[in-house]
């Protein structure tokens, strides 16, 4: 399902995205990225007749001044790119990237944790002091609400990072069902930066060095700069790196701080897609929506196996019943043998018959080649397993791959 403009405001940057991974270019990846480019600045021109009001980040005037190109994303003016897609996914795969991602939504709940528990996969009771988790927020069907962060940095209750197009729809149907068990106290004065890379750690040492000692899904509250930040080890590109967040106030100081290391270059919303593309990590609303079960799309990691055992979250005896029985359909990775990428949306054949479609598609800078990743008939998911793309009314063979396509580099200690 791709969620209405209307209701997450995705609009322009994802628009471009699916026109980058569907261009078909005979000059390989910089001819792909180039006409993606022209593509872009003709959607712009063409979004500029839409009055709707964008909120900004408190780093957009330092993207401005970076020379940032904006788009509007999720309802906020975003940068999608300073000196290239390209560059950026590169340099942040060979040393430090620094994102914006402030339009997240952030909260703290404080109080007893089972009112949110009782509508996501995490078990929190094993949740301990300075530890975080990816979770799933779940529908009363099981299908998929969004994906979140969750982490208990503190003894005062839980610190929440959830998806900027549905932070409001999540936020309010967290609050509605905590009975009284708890409260939710959304943080709109928070900004929220994500240092990503494998030098992430020493950029991180030269800072702040107690937080440098972090391992891989681990949180607390550190001094970074004369700031008290809360900072996570975490982040969506598939590579080591922290998230940190900031007082709003203090965004601006943070970002230049940490730009002016020389290991530390900004990275927009472009390189983030295909960073996490070539991660294997799914995009809200693409890869995942509200009529899709954790099992499905091959999360089933994170639904805690105490909580199988349950059985009791949204949805449970659907998502059991697909762990038990397997699901129709699956998330996989695809690898293209050619040069032309696949769009979201482009259908996925086996011998002349519809057996899937892309969800996320493009050039993978890392890998070198066209990647997505679909849905298909779970009798097809398995690695090796040939089939036909359909790109602009040709099939395009591709192959079933695992994934992430890019191996993980998470610090693990």
């Amino acid at each position: 399902m791709i969620l209405p403009k209307e209701q997450c405001g995705r609009l322009d940057f994802l628009t471009w995205c699916r026109n980058l991974s569907g261009f078909q270019d005979s000059g390989g990846a910089a001819g792909c990225y180039g006409a993606a480019q022209r593509m872009l600045n003709r959607n712009l021109k063409a979004e500029t007749m839409i009055d709707t009001p964008l909120l900004r980040t408190p780093l957009h005037d330092l993207h401005v001044e970076l020379g940032a190109r904006m788009v509007p994303f999720a309802g906020y003016d975003m940068p999608v790119q300073y000196k290239g897609v390209m560059a950026e996914h590169n340099h942040t795969r060979a040393r430090a990237g620094l994102f914006d991602v402030s339009h997240m939504g952030q909260a703290r709940l404080v109080g007893e944790d089972k009112g949110l528990e009782k509508l996501i996969t995490a078990d929190l009771a094993v949740l301990g002091a300075g530890e975080q988790k990816y979770t799933l927020l779940l529908n009363p069907e099981g299908g998929i609400k969004d994906d979140l962060m969750v982490s208990r940095p503190d003894e005062k209750g839980l610190f929440l990072v959830v998806n900027a197009a549905c932070k409001r729809a999540d936020f309010d149907y967290i609050s509605a069902n905590l009975d009284g068990t708890g409260e939710l106290a959304e943080l709109p004065a928070r900004a929220l930066l994500a240092l990503q890379g494998p030098e992430a750690g020493a950029v991180m040492t030269r800072y702040c060095p107690e937080a440098a000692r972090l391992t891989f899904l681990q949180a607390g509250w550190f001094e970074l700069g004369g700031m008290q930040v809360m900072i996570s080890r975490s982040g969506y590109t598939g590579e080591d790196g922290f998230e940190i967040s900031v007082a709003n106030e203090n965004a601006t100081e943070l970002a230049r701080l940490l730009l002016a290391d020389e290991a530390v270059a900004p990275i927009g919303l472009g390189a983030r897609d295909s960073l996490r593309l070539e991660a294997g990590l799914c995009l809200y609303g693409h890869d995942m929506d509200e009529t899709t079960s954790p099992i499905e799309a091959a999360l089933t990691w994170a639904v805690a196996k105490s909580r199988r055992a349950r059985a009791d979250f949204p949805g449970a005896e659907r998502i059991l019943r697909d762990i038990a029985e397997k699901p129709v359909r699956k998330r996989v990775g695809l690898m293209l043998k050619d040069r032309a990428p696949a769009r979201e949306g482009a259908e996925i054949v086996v011998d002349g018959e519809r057996v899937g479609v892309i969800t996320s598609g493009g050039f993978g800078p890392t890998v070198g080649a066209p990647i997505a990743m679909g849905y298909v008939r779970t009798d097809l998911a398995a690695a090796g397993t040939q089939v036909n793309l359909m790109v602009r009314g040709k099939a395009r063979p591709a192959e079933v791959v695992k994934t992430p396509f890019a191996p993980h580099r998470f610090y693990r200690g």
